[in-house]
């Protein structure tokens, strides 16, 4: 871990105070607590403080890069700072007294927590990291047959559990965090469980769904679906969607088009979840999830409004700023024959260019970031078998998330073709012109941005169709 550098004088006096004050509460103050600390080379001019989606405060940073708030009360519980587009989770107690110092630069590389609450933040911020650096070697991971795949996921959680057993020895935290702790160990290890049979498919064509131990999903037996505690908790609900769909998906391949059974299958998902989660929270995001899921892969307009009619159904997010409304409109801008709408870019000079004015011939457009190093190195593998096989094609990677430069550096230190690689100025601008939201989309283009398919995936078995 990286050592803590000293804290602008500000920042000091402003924790002394906060420890003194937590000493000398009233029985009106017990739910008294502080967040600060230091963002170097900011990325905004706010942090963001959240708890299920909401910014409970906008915290802005001073000109000597410093924040700090002070809230009157405070429930114990996760919470999530942002400084944008990058967040991170942070667990208060009651009365604790937070300071992290953050580099916008390397954002959840560079976090450390100090204060009344540090240690068990530090601990979920070190399991994330742990996390990352583990799903970096998934990739090919998931190629491994059952007897392989079993052993070197255990391996791993086995690992993370002693780690987890270490910590809570030594900082004896409160019972109400270790459910939160042993949340971020299991459902990161359970999530690959479910994302296994999917993606083991989508590499390699076998169908393992059949052949899968018996006793391989027994621990869904155990697990809360109705968790309030976390249903801030990135790992809890995102295992909640890899596990439905799972649990949704539709076996009997040869009664329906590929097109129906993707319509049938992810109503059916819509369906179990509004059965099987009761949390209005919960729900909502479970439901946003499968809803984000189908809509990227699926090209069908008749489908896609069935699918809303089902999801408007169960759904009780009716606010404006609902993402599902705003990629369903981005979806139909992105038919087969449209020209692809317009989007500001900048390449590695630091120049802003249009996206028009680069599609000119037959191009590919792929995705990518360093937050997914493993995708990164085999996107550009693939990326420069393609280019010999279609030479006609220009081939365009676009980076998602990074700032320029974190981005300029992984060109540098992967020796990628600057020529070919831009960086999206607005991640927005992506979502709501393009709908992407994840880096596993390709969008193929004929002549003059007119878009073929922008739906597709460079990695599934039949992706050179698209382009013959």
């Amino acid at each position: 871990m990286r050592l803590l550098k000293p804290f602008h004088i500000l920042s000091i006096l402003s924790f002394i105070v906060c420890l003194i004050s937590c000493n000398k509460k009233s029985k009106s103050q017990e739910y008294i607590a502080y967040f600060g600390g230091e963002v170097t080379n900011p990325t905004s001019p706010y942090i963001l403080f959240c708890r299920n989606n909401e910014v409970i405060d906008s915290i802005k940073i001073k000109k000597d890069n410093t924040f700090f708030i002070k809230f009157d009360s405070l429930a114990p519980g996760l919470y999530t700072f942002k400084s944008e587009p990058e967040y991170q989770s942070v667990y208060f107690d009651k009365n604790d007294s937070i300071m992290v110092r953050i580099n916008d630069k390397e954002f959840d590389e560079s976090i450390v927590f100090c204060g009344r609450g540090d240690e068990k933040n530090n601990f979920l911020m070190e399991l994330f990291l742990r996390n990352e650096r583990d799903k970096s070697k998934m990739f090919d991971v998931f190629d491994l047959p059952i007897p392989k795949f079993i052993p070197n996921i255990d391996s791993s959680f086995n690992s993370n559990k002693k780690f987890y057993q270490l910590k809570r020895n030594q900082i004896k935290w409160s019972p109400e965090f270790d459910e939160v702790a042993q949340a971020a160990v299991n459902f990161h290890h359970y999530s690959k469980k479910e994302l296994y049979p999917f993606i083991h498919k989508m590499r390699t064509g076998v169908d393992i769904w059949k052949v899968l131990p018996q006793h391989f999903y027994d621990y869904r037996r155990e697990i809360n679906f109705n968790n309030d505690h976390l249903s801030d908790f990135a790992p809890y609900v995102n295992y909640l969607s890899y596990m439905l769909n799972n649990v949704g998906t539709i076996n009997y391949h040869n009664h329906f088009t590929d097109v129906d059974l993707a319509l049938r299958t992810n109503i059916n998902k819509l369906k179990i979840a509004d059965t099987l989660i009761k949390n209005g929270k919960i729900k909502n995001l479970i439901l946003n999830n499968i809803a984000f899921a189908y809509l990227m892969e699926d090209q069908n307009m008749l489908n896609n409004q069935k699918f809303l009619d089902t999801y408007h159904k169960y759904s009780t997010d009716k606010s404006k700023k609902n993402e599902i409304n705003i990629i369903g409109n981005a979806i139909q801008l992105l038919k087969p024959g449209n020209t692809i709408p317009t989007l500001n870019l900048i390449d590695s000079n630091g120049k802003k260019i249009t996206s028009s004015d680069l599609f000119q011939n037959k191009t590919v457009v792929y995705f990518w970031t360093s937050k997914a190093n493993s995708h990164l190195i085999a996107v550009h593998k693939k990326i420069d078998e393609q280019r010999i096989k279609y030479p006609d094609y220009t081939f365009i990677g676009i980076n998602i998330i990074d700032n320029q430069s974190k981005w300029y550096e992984c060109l540098t230190v992967n020796n990628l073709d600057k020529k070919f690689e831009y960086r999206c100025e607005n991640f927005d601008d992506l979502k709501t012109k393009w709908a992407i939201t994840k880096v596993h989309r390709t969008i193929v283009l004929n002549k003059q941005g007119v878009i073929k398919n922008a739906f597709t995936n460079l990695f599934n078995i039949d992706f050179d169709s698209n382009l013959n």
